[in-house]
């Protein structure tokens, strides 16, 4: 019996991408922005991509899926914004607890920013786990680093892993990578693939994992790495974060090389056979807001051992508290 999913807030498809490496079989994916549903259309054509508002969305035809996933919007809970929670019209939290309840998945994975675990959320975090709670789903919350799951590039995010029935006894976080890949090493290849003369010694000096990639809002910014402190991180690594360009430096190409769209999803952990569409600026905003597909496999992994009740996990009640106490 295949392990089925449905995810909402789509994007390029991160997410998807990693929940499909372990081994979920996408039933549907709610996207609104036409840019990234095209880009997953692209590389996925059997995929079920609704391009649609999520509050437009019924999942009454999935009931009694494996999981509901969703990554639902960030601004809300970001660091960058105003920080407005649940009175910014773009926290989807309540359509996602809608929809869980018109499903009645086994499983739910629900991912956002940092922000989210901050203590300037706490209230709205125990009224969330209480819903879900009240759903039948137990869970917890947890702060995960990218660069702990082979991604080169810190991006810290906040996962939200519960299940039915007694699933949860049998969940376990997965264990972290102490020896991430440099940008050096993941990029290399498409830094020397013009026949650029430095690439060696680029390689050399960008051997550290890279600041979080940013630069995904349509409000700020084009297709750049991010504000003055992370185009700094990327200059210790010998890349230029002004700007994108479309190809890597040539042979005689002199000073510091930019990132294309390509490296950049690279960087964020996708296949190298991943191809964004749209214009240079919509693609990496695609790329920007992206949820590192290896982090998603490491956790969809897990998710599917729990499901398949492969190891119980010793947990009390006072376990589960501290370990949610941790996350915040």
């Amino acid at each position: 019996m295949p392990f089925t999913s449905i995810e909402i807030c789509a994007g390029a498809g991160g997410q998807a991408v990693g929940l499909e490496q372990a081994g979920f079989e996408h039933l549907a994916l709610v996207e609104i922005d036409g840019d990234a549903c095209n880009t997953l259309r692209h590389n996925r054509p059997e995929w079920d991509v609704r391009e649609m508002d999520v509050k437009k969305f019924s999942a009454e035809e999935f009931q009694g899926l494996s999981l509901f996933a969703g990554g639902v919007p960030c601004p809300p809970f970001s660091i960058a914004g105003k920080q407005l929670g649940n009175n910014d019209e773009r926290d989807l939290f309540p359509e996602a607890l809608r929809l869980i309840q018109e499903c009645r998945p086994q499983a739910v994975l629900l991912e956002n920013v940092r922000g989210f675990l901050s203590k300037k959320f706490e209230g709205y975090r125990r009224v969330l786990m209480k819903k879900l709670k009240n759903l039948g789903y137990t869970g917890e919350w947890k702060l995960l680093t990218s660069s702990d799951y082979g991604v080169p590039q810190l991006r810290p995010r906040a996962i939200y892993v519960g299940f039915r029935d007694d699933y949860f006894n049998y969940f376990k976080w997965p264990e972290r990578n102490s020896s991430p890949p440099t940008v050096g090493e993941v990029l290399f290849e498409e830094m020397a693939s013009r026949g650029w003369k430095q690439a060696e010694s680029w390689k050399e000096q960008a051997n550290d994992i890279a600041p979080t990639l940013v630069g995904g809002s349509k409000k700020h910014g084009g297709a750049d790495l991010g504000p003055s402190r992370a185009r700094n991180g990327w200059k210790k690594l010998g890349v230029d974060g002004r700007s994108l360009v479309e190809e890597p430096p040539g042979p005689n190409f002199k000073g510091m090389p930019k990132l294309t769209v390509k490296m950049a999803s690279i960087v964020q952990g996708f296949p190298e056979e991943w191809e964004f569409t749209g214009r240079k600026t919509a693609a990496y905003r695609q790329v920007g807001n992206a949820f590192p597909p290896p982090v998603a496999r490491a956790v969809g992994e897990k998710i599917i051992s729990a499901l398949n009740k492969e190891e119980k996990v010793w947990r009390s009640g006072k376990a589960l508290e501290l370990n949610f106490g941790n996350a915040l």
